[in-house]
């Protein structure tokens, strides 16, 4: 047998039909990318609808990374023909983007969408900040460092407060059980650690 014959995504695929292999290397997105892909969206969609922006992409309209590396957005309701401009634009401006919310990884928090910053219309697509308190718990349940500078970051924009981000833990705290990947007292650690050692903003 010849363990050093190279293997196809084929190959992989049929060991571990789950396995997510990585797709082209493309360039990091910028601020004028992002700006780029709203603009590119509003205009390829041939109807109304809502779409979120969360993560890196927040994290640059709000200039507080000069680059990210995934544009991720959640699209409540899809505007027509979401998917198929998507794919066309990503090749055309060299952008990963990716499908992913806070709401994948926690439980969705109540009235998300009414805490969700407006940043404008492109076309007949509203897009928005996807609610900064998910997006803060999200990052504070993965617990990397740089999730949580993200956190930090949030905090001193005011764009959202500590006692406020405590409650809301509590408020889904309840529905954890359905996550069987998260340990709700590691979690709840970690968010009263933060609200214990950061304070708002002055």
């Amino acid at each position: 047998m010849n363990f050093g014959r190279p293997r196809s995504k084929l190959f992989f695929l049929a060991l571990a039909p789950n396995l997510k292999l990585p797709g082209p290397l493309r360039a990091e997105t910028t601020l004028d990318k992002l700006h780029a892909f709203m603009r590119s969206l509003g205009t390829a969609a041939s109807g109304p609808g809502r779409v979120y922006l969360t993560g890196g992409a927040s994290a640059l309209l709000y200039e507080w990374r000069p680059t990210t590396i995934d544009i991720d957005i959640k699209g409540v309701p899809e505007p027509p023909g979401f998917f198929e401009a998507i794919v066309q634009i990503k090749e055309q401006l060299d952008v990963n983007v990716e499908l992913a919310a806070p709401d994948q990884f926690i439980p969705e928090l109540p009235s998300w969408q009414q805490r969700s910053i407006f940043i404008g219309k492109f076309g007949q697509v509203d897009f928005f900040h996807y609610d900064f308190y998910s997006q803060a718990l999200a990052k504070l349940e993965r617990g990397h460092t740089r999730d949580k500078s993200d956190v930090i970051a949030m905090l001193a924009l005011g764009l959202i407060r500590v006692e406020r981000l405590l409650e809301l833990f509590e408020e889904i705290e309840p529905k954890l059980i359905r996550y069987p990947a998260i340990t709700p007292s590691a979690f709840r650690t970690e968010v009263t650690a933060f609200c214990n050692t950061h304070s708002n903003p002055t």
